[in-house]
């Protein structure tokens, strides 16, 4: 069994999967695996895998897995976990990359806590600024209860950073069911992954260990694209809610849920312009109409709780989601 499995999906960035390559080379070890997921790309991206997996080969186990259809990132990351083999796991994509030696220190530090999973800061980069993100979480190199850490409900927390790559997780998690996303899910596919993890994992810890460098403002990246693609955070969020619901501690995990959900709501009106039209319109349909699927007596409460900009903006959207066009 390798000691850890990098999943690595990869679709139309021919110019940026050579710096992941170069970057998996400075992380490579014998007992470490890599899984080469390419989403059936256009562009001459397969063709760098497939030379980089017989370039990798030697100085680690290199799987390249070609798609023949496009899933998007969700599907294309269950694609490498079903073929991964290490006992423990974690994610890249395909734009990014990863500082020397990263990978072994992570691996080292998440054996010597033994919990479930970590967590870690990671480095933005947008063109030629670095700016570093740390998990919303104060306590450090301690292993804690990850449900606890989803509370409170009214300041950033742990699934509130939700970036999967941003970790390491013990093969347990994936045999329990806890690692694989939703298929289809073109955007958001690491919200409910999260929550899930947080919900029903027994144990969690956060690092301060950067290594990670998150790209920013790639055309191809959907962050950049206002598409219907977009919209797919509606049904991120709506299995959020529809699985914390069901918990056993529903009544204290679910003000948080309709919170955040909110908050994304608002944050996408804010931005409204980067929509194509009819896209705009489509999402304050399905906005309004996913606000009248949420438990009403704790929307009334998150409302009335958050700062007057956003409140006004979702409570008229709200009442367009009760209109008999929106219920239909």
């Amino acid at each position: 069994m390798p000691k850890l499995s990098v999943i690595v999906p990869f679709c139309n960035v021919q110019h940026y999967a050579p710096d992941m390559l170069r970057s998996l080379r400075l992380n490579a070890r014998p007992e470490f695996e890599f899984i080469l997921v390419d989403d059936h790309s256009r562009d001459e991206t397969p063709t760098i895998l497939e030379r980089a997996a017989e370039d990798l080969s030697d100085v680690a186990a290199v799987r390249f897995i070609h798609r023949k259809e496009n899933g998007g990132l969700a599907t294309a990351r269950n694609t490498g976990l079903e073929a991964a083999r290490g006992e423990y796991l974690t994610f890249l994509d395909g734009d990014d990359w990863l500082a020397p030696g990263y990978l072994g220190r992570l691996v080292a530090a998440v054996e010597e806590l033994g919990c479930d999973f970590v967590r870690t800061d990671h480095v933005q980069a947008t063109a030629r600024a670095r700016t570093v993100h740390r998990v919303p979480q104060g306590r450090r190199w301690e292993v804690l209860n990850p449900r606890e850490a989803i509370l409170p409900a009214e300041r950033s927390t742990s699934v509130d950073y939700p970036f999967a790559w941003a970790g390491a997780y013990h093969r347990r998690l994936l045999d329990k069911g806890l690692l694989h996303f939703t298929d289809g899910l073109r955007t958001a596919e690491d919200r409910p992954w999260i929550w899930k993890l947080h919900r029903e994992a027994e144990s969690f810890a956060v690092l301060s260990l950067l290594g990670v460098f998150y790209r920013r403002g790639v055309a191809t990246s959907l962050t950049q694209i206002g598409d219907v693609r977009q919209l797919d955070f509606i049904r991120a969020f709506d299995q959020v809610i529809e699985e914390t619901a069901a918990d056993p501690e529903a009544d204290r995990l679910l003000p948080k849920a309709v919170r955040t959900y909110c908050a994304i709501i608002a944050h996408h009106l804010a931005e409204i312009d980067k929509f194509e039209p009819a896209v705009a319109r489509q999402f304050r349909t399905m906005s309004g109409a996913a606000m009248a699927r949420m438990p009403q007596d704790l929307l009334t409460d998150v409302l009335d709780t958050m700062d007057l900009a956003r409140a006004s903006r979702l409570r008229r959207l709200r009442r367009r989601g009760t209109t008999p066009k929106a219920a239909a």
